[in-house]
């Protein structure tokens, strides 16, 4: 019982451990991006037909705190794969350990593609087609807290579902799942991804296949993926039984 304790005590500093490092990158990410945030805001609204407008005082800060806090997000990605990882690691073994550490960039890099297709993609045709409605009715007028949440709503949660394939590989490594529940699931995962995408979108037909398909061919990407590691898994594992056989 004392060794379960102990142990107990041992994992939870370990995690404490890996968490305030990571915590610690973020806060230095936020800094710096809190540093340069004036010439990343002048950049993202650049172009804009229009004006935003401030509510109060404290308006910009806010904005300005979120933008940081995204980069931030976003650059501490791989530190905090790399800490889960490490605290992970006593439980791996030498190859998973080899495979777990080969997907952190990988991570990264999806989330960094899901923003961007977010952003150059879906985000002016979905902003231009809700600046359509209001025609000739309506006088314009957004604030800059509901703009940038709103671009954060078109942006964040693709850079999160581009992450999907790299997620299946890396839980069929572990066992967790194998390419044939995921193709059993498929019909589901369809009706799931579809209905996430006509929340996610205005009620337009364009706008709901730009990012249906998109997160189908994610979905099909996650399967083949994850069918050439479960096959790998499998040869392994078969020779390893064979020598253990020929040892015997």
């Amino acid at each position: 019982m004392e060794d379960r304790n102990m142990k107990a005590v041992e994992h939870f500093e370990e995690l404490r451990k890996r968490l305030i490092i990571t915590l610690a990158v973020f806060m230095l990410f936020l800094t710096l991006s809190f540093t340069f945030v004036q010439d990343i805001y002048h950049y993202l609204v650049k172009g804009l037909p229009f004006k935003l407008a401030l509510l109060g005082p404290g308006d910009i800060i806010v904005v300005y705190l979120t933008i940081a806090a995204v980069i931030a997000g976003a650059g501490t990605i791989p530190v905090a794969a790399h800490q889960l990882w490490l605290f992970v690691k006593p439980a791996l073994s030498q190859s998973e350990r080899k495979v777990a550490l080969a997907y952190i960039p990988a991570l990264f890099l999806l989330f960094l593609t899901g923003l961007a297709f977010g952003y150059f993609v879906l985000f002016p045709i979905i902003l231009s087609f809700l600046m359509s409605l209001s025609g000739d009715m309506f006088q314009t007028f957004f604030t800059t807290e509901k703009y940038f949440k709103f671009l954060l709503n078109m942006t964040l949660p693709f850079g999160l579902l581009f992450e999907m394939p790299v997620v299946m590989m890396f839980l069929t490594s572990l066992g967790v799942v194998n390419p044939y529940k995921l193709r059993a699931f498929r019909k589901y995962s369809y009706f799931a991804l579809i209905v996430l995408s006509v929340f996610m979108t205005p009620p337009d037909f364009v706008s709901d296949v730009l990012v249906i398909v998109p997160l189908i061919l994610l979905y099909e990407l996650s399967v083949s993926l994850s069918k050439i590691v479960y096959k790998r898994k499998m040869a392994k594992q078969a020779e390893e039984e064979a020598e253990w056989q020929a040892l015997g």
